[in-house]
């Protein structure tokens, strides 16, 4: 269940995201559609977890909302990037996104393409920016933990995993380094960026990380449940799963199985609270928040 204070914690987060986002992307659309798409995928609804994460790793440390903000907003931009380019007919193939038609079926394929290359680009100058950390070295250590998790050791070589084991049988380990570089990544460099902000300490960076990293593989393999299970009733998402490809690549629940899938989300919520103990209390959202991710119904 949803503890109150998660639940107005990640409302809070959300609103101030949004509204931050709201405000660093350009509103002129005069010239062409650029800007409308790039703000047509990022202000739509989402979960935000990943700003989320940053800045409750962040809080661990005393450092406030507004400290974190501009780096967990770069971090939610290169998200959305890759979540318009996921929707590609040559990636994914997904015609709706969110209840709504995804990016390039709004708009066109290649401003869809452009939409997510200026989202992607756009997150690294706010990251450059001092009025995101007043210190330099801060702003370029952020800037390297999230490229890294973003390209070719993180989320990008994730995605042509995905794509080259498409259709194939793949075992369990193969399918957690394919979750963990195409969803995982981006966790950890959300939870690892919140610390850096923060300047801990290498022992708290590294919990805060394997956290995250447990964090992420679950959150992943709860999806996967979903799906199997089919329990959504929601419209939206039933109209979205008719438009998607027939043929998708392995899900957890492939692999191993419903039971063996649901024994490995408990393993790894007591993994992940178990990393966050050196923290005690000062991590109570972050516990309440591994427990949203593995009792969530969507």
């Amino acid at each position: 269940m949803l503890s109150q204070n998660l639940k107005e914690s990640l409302l809070a987060c959300s609103i101030i995201v949004q509204k931050r986002m709201d405000e660093l992307l350009p509103r002129d659309f005069a010239d062409s559609k650029l800007i409308e798409a790039m703000r047509y995928s990022t202000l739509s609804e989402g979960k935000r977890i990943r700003p989320f994460l940053l800045m409750a790793s962040a809080q661990i440390f005393g450092v406030s909302i507004l400290t974190s903000l501009n780096a967990a907003v770069a971090l939610e931009f290169i998200h959305v990037y890759s979540l318009i380019h996921d929707d590609l007919p040559a990636m994914d193939n997904d015609d709706f996104r969110r209840g709504r038609p995804s990016n390039h079926k709004k708009f066109n394929e290649a401003t869809a393409i452009l939409a997510g290359d200026a989202l992607l680009t756009y997150a690294f100058q706010i990251l450059a920016d001092p009025a995101t950390h007043k210190d330099a070295s801060v702003r370029c250590e952020l800037i390297q933990i999230i490229s890294k998790a973003a390209g070719f050791s993180g989320m990008a070589g994730g995605q042509m995993m995905d794509l080259e084991k498409a259709e194939q049988k793949i075992s369990k380990e193969t399918l957690a380094k394919l979750h963990r570089l195409k969803t995982g990544e981006l966790f950890m460099a959300a939870a690892e960026s919140g610390a850096a902000i923060g300047r801990c300490g290498v022992y708290e960076r590294h919990a805060l990380r394997y956290f995250a990293h447990d964090l992420g593989l679950a959150f992943q393999i709860k999806d996967d449940v979903l799906d199997h299970r089919d329990i959504s009733t929601n419209k939206f998402e039933i109209e979205e799963a008719r438009h998607k490809k027939p043929k998708e690549n392995a899900s957890i629940v492939d692999v191993v199985g419903l039971e063996n899938a649901e024994k490995q989300l408990k393993l790894l919520h007591e993994q992940s609270i178990a990393h966050l103990r050196i923290f005690g209390d000062k991590a109570k959202l972050l516990i309440d928040l591994a427990e949203f991710v593995i009792m969530r119904e969507k």
